[in-house]
């Protein structure tokens, strides 16, 4: 069974770091991740048995928009549950929310889309890495 906590209080930040890093995501500092993390208006943190399963986060304007990053399970826990409940926790969380926005890493679409997220039509963007330029702009 899994438990959701929605504080970072008491967040080993290098348990953080490494599921980040387990995933493939290695340019995040554990600097970084602290700082992301208290800035987001929204926070879903995963555990199995008091170890670290996976992790969400959120920005919002507590009224029309909000946008959903982040959402990272340790590969031990992929496919097992976790990821959906981390983005339902997320979406609960921004139930009264007009419009939510997710850029989904590539692949994981169909994942979103069991969630209830959408294509959109007019999305826009800009990355200062030209690699992620590469892999997810037109």
């Amino acid at each position: 069974m899994y438990k959701i906590d929605r504080t970072i209080t008491g967040l080993d930040w290098n348990e953080v770091l490494s599921i980040y890093h387990a995933v493939g995501w290695t340019r995040h500092t554990l600097i970084d991740l602290q700082t992301i993390y208290s800035n987001s208006s929204h926070v879903t943190v995963a555990y199995a048995d008091n170890q670290l399963a996976g992790i969400g986060r959120a920005l919002s304007d507590g009224v029309f928009n909000a946008a959903i990053y982040d959402v990272i399970i340790h590969p031990q826990f992929q496919r097992k549950g976790v990821g959906k409940l981390v983005v339902e926790d997320l979406l609960y969380q921004l139930q009264d929310i007009s419009c939510v926005h997710l850029i989904s890493t590539s692949g994981n679409q169909p994942f979103y889309e069991k969630a209830g997220l959408k294509k959109a039509i007019t999305a826009m963007g800009r990355y200062l890495n030209k690699d992620l330029e590469a892999e997810y702009l037109e």
